[in-house]
């Protein structure tokens, strides 16, 4: 989660004066210059991960297998992009699709490019967006993961929400209801802070738990407890209809025939 993470961030060195570096070194120029400046804040939008220094502002997107990781200081492991350590923690950045140093403007314009973050105040592009999604013939397990619609959304959480609510992630935005997209947002907005809080995406309501059920929780790397996200084949957790699969904007989707119609 990146507003966990930029929370993290914050917590460990916010008004701190901190060491930056680029151990694997493809970073090195610029940080040698936030090295030994002053950590103001890190902030997320959707996917991007904004740290602000004094001397600068980095900009981070992990993509699908970058890692950040705050942890007491001890030597580098792997290819770590940037760390920025002070004397007790250091916090290790992994393979991420983007890390560079930017400009108030280029800050400006990628958050400008972004939709709705279900884990910021409400803005003004709410409205558009909802409109926008209902006007649309795309898919809305699609249209969920277009990030200048709707920012950080993932696929698991589009997959799971989606199944909460009934609908079959194959209609098309046009075939939705004022209330059905509501009841999305919403029900995104709930579960997304509950992950930031808890730091793992847990989906199934209290009469669908491992406890309740007296089924084994669920072993994945992904952790929490899910309806049908990577449960494909296997019986749904409410009808016992088996989960079916298929592709949607680049990622494996799942959900259940039955509990979810066209």
């Amino acid at each position: 989660m990146i507003h966990r993470l930029a929370t993290g961030l914050t917590d460990a060195f916010a008004g701190s004066l901190v060491a930056v570096s680029s151990p694997q070194g493809r970073f090195a120029a610029e940080a040698a210059l936030l090295d030994g400046s002053e950590l103001v804040d890190a902030e997320a939008w959707g996917k991007h991960l904004f740290v602000h220094f004094s001397a600068g502002t980095v900009h981070i997107h992990l993509g699908l297998i970058g890692t950040l990781q705050v942890e007491p200081v001890a030597a580098p492991r792997g290819q770590v992009r940037l760390r920025i350590a002070d004397a007790v923690v250091a916090a290790d950045l992994r393979g991420p699709q983007r890390c560079a140093l930017v400009t108030p403007d280029e800050e400006d314009a990628v958050i400008g490019r972004l939709g709705v973050d279900p884990l910021r105040p409400v803005d003004q592009k709410l409205d558009m967006v909802l409109a926008k999604t209902r006007r649309s013939a795309k898919p809305i397990g699609a249209l969920l993961m277009e990030q200048n619609l709707y920012a950080g959304v993932g696929s698991i959480y589009r997959t799971e929400v989606l199944f909460r609510e009934g609908i079959d992630p194959r209609r098309p935005g046009t075939s939705l209801s004022a209330e059905e997209l509501d009841a999305i947002w919403a029900d995104m907005v709930m579960l997304m802070r509950y992950g930031e809080q808890h730091g793992r995406i847990d989906t199934v309501r209290d009469e669908h738990t491992p406890e309740a059920m007296g089924r084994p929780p669920r072993k994945d790397d992904h952790g929490g407890e899910v309806y049908v996200y990577r449960r494909a084949g296997l019986p749904c957790l409410v009808c016992g209809a088996p989960v079916e699969t298929g592709e949607m904007a680049g990622r494996k989707i799942y959900w259940c025939p039955v509990c979810q119609q066209m």
